[in-house]
């Protein structure tokens, strides 16, 4: 039976769809001794912020195919390990968009008008109205580091109060930014002019301190900042001697270099002008709601057989592109599969040829897809569109991409894969037609104009006289019964292909009468 593991509390909402597929086991606060020692009998594992997926846990999870973080990033999840083992780690970049974006937002407003400060002043018996004066966000200068979804619904709703916002963010384009109503610039530049700044970026090697001693020392001495994003960002050592000694005009953080906060850190001792939160960013009843529901859905879809719709560790497959793509890449992953078959020996090339149309689509979802194609005859369900790139290269597969926009065979263009091994090579060539009918259009060069099944026959055959009657004549001697049937060939009496939609699997013994017929020269069955 088909077992998940839930380690971390987990609102009921994706409980209640992980059981609609599987027996779900919530199990929390495990140390990590307990987690290796059980982790073997999942087949999914669905997460928070607490619990550590190290590579020694992924090393023993044998049977383990996805795990899935209910929230935005994945840190605590040695993605690379997972990688290797071919198991999915799957996220939910979109379910608390709103939250974290909010929380920015009311930091802002916090830090502007000495929320907390007052709050205090009041509870412990003051009255000081002159005190905590606050500044207006209208007409401020407000600097958006990360232009993302949430960086982006920032930028709306500061927008919407009346805030000139600037923009850095390396990845987004002039055109987009003026959609945002956003001015770009350059990174110093946002921090020299901007009266409050918050930050929107995942933490990588690249960013990483990336708001130090330098950065903030270009900030008006009245600028405040917000960090929402990720700890690690901001170098916390020079925040607080920024906001100490009046550098900068105040601070607000939700997320630190390492958490829980020590109680011994340098930003607990901060003068009042610097608001600390407990990584609140996520903390709505609608956000955990969410969350959870987008990666029961994922999970509960990848054990379907389905995609994953935010998969962190698949190469080029954002949501966006998975939903645009997914005809073109099964077109893809089929013609993998079937090329794979044709060949028969050992495959030490594979070229990915995109042409017309399909050259203008990302091609590396379109790669990946093949070669899980290509390597399922071989590896069954270990390989996945996560490890199907590492798993062509341990095996030597060298993989050509072309792209060739001059060839207009069909409106939406069309996808051919080209072996080359030991035993020779095939090719093949598909395209998705306008209601989204996979078609494959060519065996070998041979024209055809067939839709994939699941049990098919392909041959090789000299063009003459009686060789479908007697293909046809053996194949109802064995019960076998033909769907369709399309023969293509390029001039009379010459070579031909044929192939053959077929009800059930070829035996054996069949495929050795069906050798023996003279005129067929190869005779390929395929299962897809």
């Amino acid at each position: 039976m088909t077992k998940v593991l839930v380690s971390d509390p987990i609102d009921k909402a994706g409980i209640e769809i992980l059981s609609q597929v599987a027996q779900v086991d919530q199990k929390t606060g495990l140390s990590a001794d307990d987690l290796k020692r059980i982790i073997g009998e999942y087949d999914a594992l669905m997460i928070r912020s607490g619990t550590q997926v190290t590579a020694d846990v992924i090393q023993v999870a044998e049977k383990l195919r996805i795990i899935g973080r209910a929230g935005v990033g994945v840190d605590n999840v040695d993605v690379p390990a997972a990688t290797q083992r071919g198991v999915l780690v799957v996220n939910s970049p979109g379910g608390n968009t709103i939250a974290a974006a909010e929380h920015s937002l009311a930091l802002l407003l916090a830090l502007s008008r000495h929320v907390a400060q007052a709050h205090a002043s009041m509870r412990s018996g003051g009255w000081d109205r002159k005190k905590y004066v606050g500044n207006e966000l209208y007409k401020k200068v407000l600097g958006v580091v990360g232009l993302g979804k949430i960086g982006s619904h920032v930028a709306k709703v500061a927008n919407a109060m009346g805030m000139e916002v600037m923009g850095y963010d390396p990845f987004i384009t002039a055109d987009r930014a003026q959609q945002m109503q956003v001015r770009l610039t350059e990174i110093e530049d946002l921090f020299q002019k901007a009266d409050y700044i918050t930050l929107h970026l995942p933490r990588t090697p690249d960013t990483e301190n990336l708001v130090n001693a330098h950065l903030l020392g270009k900030m008006k001495p009245t600028a405040r900042l917000v960090n929402c994003a990720r700890g690690g960002i901001v170098d916390e050592s020079a925040l607080a001697e920024a906001v100490q000694s009046g550098v900068i005009g105040g601070a607000a953080l939700d997320v630190y270099a390492s958490e829980p906060l020590e109680a011994n850190s340098v930003l607990r001792s901060v003068n009042e002008r610097l608001i600390l939160t407990p990584h609140l960013g996520a903390s709505t009843e609608e956000a955990q709601e969410n969350v959870a529901i987008d990666v029961a859905e994922q999970i509960r879809d990848v054990l379907l057989g389905l995609p994953a719709r935010s998969a962190v560790n698949i190469p080029g497959l954002s949501a966006e592109i998975m939903d645009r793509l997914k005809p073109h890449l099964q077109l893809s992953e089929t013609l993998g599969l079937l090329v794979s078959q044709l060949s028969g020996g050992q495959i030490k090339e594979l070229e990915v040829r995109l042409q017309g149309e399909f050259a203008n689509h990302p091609s590396q979802p379109l790669v990946v897809a093949a070669l899980k194609g290509l390597l399922t005859s071989a590896l069954g369900e270990r390989i996945n569109y996560v490890n199907a790139s590492l798993e062509a290269k341990g095996r030597g597969i060298h993989v050509l991409e072309v792209k060739d926009e001059s060839v207009r065979d069909f409106a939406g263009g069309s996808l051919q894969l080209t072996s080359r091994g030991d035993k020779g090579g095939h090719s093949v060539t598909g395209s998705v037609f306008a209601d989204g009918d996979l078609r494959i259009t060519s065996i070998d060069e041979f024209p055809v104009n067939v839709s994939p099944s699941t049990h098919m026959l392909f041959t090789r055959h000299r063009d003459m006289p009686g060789i479908i009657g007697q293909l046809g004549s053996l194949l109802g001697e064995h019960n076998v019964n033909i769907a369709s049937m399309q023969v293509g060939r390029r001039i009379v009496r010459g070579h031909a292909v044929m192939v053959l939609s077929i009800d059930d699997p070829i035996p054996q013994d069949l495929l050795i009468s069906i050798h023996s017929i003279n005129g067929i020269q190869e005779a390929y069955p395929v299962t897809l």
